[in-house]
């Protein structure tokens, strides 16, 4: 009985402990990602350590700029207007701020080809999408 009672509390505490490094794991470190990011893209791209070192600054220069218009956004991303005059303001905000990013997007794949050809431009813009379908799909697994 006494050997059932401790191989119970050490299968316990093991379960406990691999418990608490999943969810340690599972925080998302923005650091992290945006070096996981540029490396698939280094690879994917095949781009040179020059180049890599040329384009990056002002990748990243890109997804701030990207990440601040969506920040001021409105709270109703997450809650819904209780009346048919604020669902038609925040369509209309949305619309606006969704074409925000892609002028934005334009304007700066404009510059990357000031500092890449063309075909690895290309090769960029399809490596980031890989990466954030791989990156959502890998969260989505993770809430199952």
């Amino acid at each position: 009985m006494k050997r059932a009672f401790i191989i119970l509390t050490a299968f316990l505490l093991l379960n406990a402990n691999a418990q608490a490094q999943n969810r340690h794991s599972a925080v998302f470190d923005p650091n992290r990602f945006q070096a996981d990011l540029e490396q698939f893209i280094t690879h994917e791209a095949c781009l040179t350590p020059q180049e890599a070192a040329r384009f990056f600054p002002v990748f990243r220069e890109l997804g701030k700029k990207q990440r601040a218009l969506f920040e001021k956004a409105p709270h109703n991303r997450y809650v819904k207007p209780a009346n048919e005059a604020g669902c038609r303001e925040a369509i209309i905000q949305r619309d606006d701020r969704e074409l925000q990013v892609k002028m934005l997007q334009q304007q700066y794949h404009l510059k990357f080809m000031e500092i890449l050809p063309a075909q690895k431009v290309y090769d960029i813009i399809r490596a980031e999408e890989k990466f954030h379908r791989q990156a959502f799909r890998q969260m989505a697994g993770r809430r199952k």
